[in-house]
């Protein structure tokens, strides 16, 4: 009976383990706050344990709201991190600043260049993974062109992506968006190429419109909405409707009728 009575006293000391909250990302040089409400079952509060990367913490987690402190693992910008919060059964703690571990637009570019049809650049102070876009200044307005991946952590990195430069003088530039909507460019690099411009005409049956060389193309309805866009030297236009169309190409924007 004696036995039997401590075995009960010390399963009512355990917790009752229902789920976990995880949290993943890269360390952005911040901490991790939770909201912590008293246990449903048993007595104390809902968290009995926090590990960061596998570890347990040693943060004070009895009260109604701790910290997660993640400077003491000697984490750089864009390390990565998971942060489990074990809770009991019949509560759920919340993390105050849920997306405190979310890649962040931090990148700054070294050696932008372009070489022939290629942009390539070095980057550096990456705090996460986030796509890099490539922009292409034409037809007045700047126009993705390119994408790769960061690899979002620390050191230097090179890049590399085919481009396809127009007549003339080609800017471009690089640019990346995070969760904030925040959006953070590189400095513009300009290419001047001796490319031949090009020209486009339509053909007698009114069912292409043909461009003397490849190019990128953009082709808008009266209304500024777009038809088609896409590379190549030719168009097919024999299902548009009648109407003044708005076409962009090579670095020249023109308007045709299709009649």
């Amino acid at each position: 009976m004696r036995r039997l009575l401590v075995l009960l006293m010390a399963i009512s000391y355990m917790p009752v383990y229902a789920g976990f909250i995880e949290i993943k990302g890269a360390y952005q040089g911040e901490n991790i706050y939770v909201k912590n409400p008293f246990a449903a079952v048993g007595v104390g509060f809902c968290v009995f344990e926090v590990t960061v990367n596998g570890m347990t913490t040693t943060d004070e987690i009895n009260s109604s709201a701790f910290e997660i402190d993640l400077a003491v693992y000697g984490f750089r910008l864009g390390d990565p991190v998971v942060v489990r919060i074990n809770h009991k059964d019949g509560c759920t703690p919340r993390v105050l600043n849920r997306d405190v571990l979310s890649p962040r637009a931090t990148f700054e570019v070294e050696d932008l260049r372009v070489n022939g049809e290629r942009i390539t650049w070095t980057s550096r102070n990456e705090s996460g993974s986030l796509p890099f876009v490539v922009e292409q200044f034409r037809w007045n307005k700047w126009v993705a062109v390119g994408e790769v991946i960061g690899k979002g952590v620390p050191g230097t990195h090179t890049y590399s992506l085919p481009v396809r430069p127009h007549g003339g003088e080609n800017r471009f530039r690089i640019r990346q968006t995070d969760h904030t909507r925040n959006h953070k460019y590189s400095p513009e690099v300009v290419h001047r190429t001796n490319r031949q411009p090009v020209r486009f005409s339509v053909t007698s049956d009114g069912s292409d419109i043909s461009f003397t060389d490849n190019t990128m193309y953009e082709l808008y309805d009266g209304f500024g909405r777009i038809v088609v866009k896409g590379f190549g030297d030719r168009i097919h236009i024999s299902g548009l409707q009648r109407g003044r169309y708005y076409l962009n190409f090579d670095n020249q924007m023109e308007v045709f009728i299709k009649r």
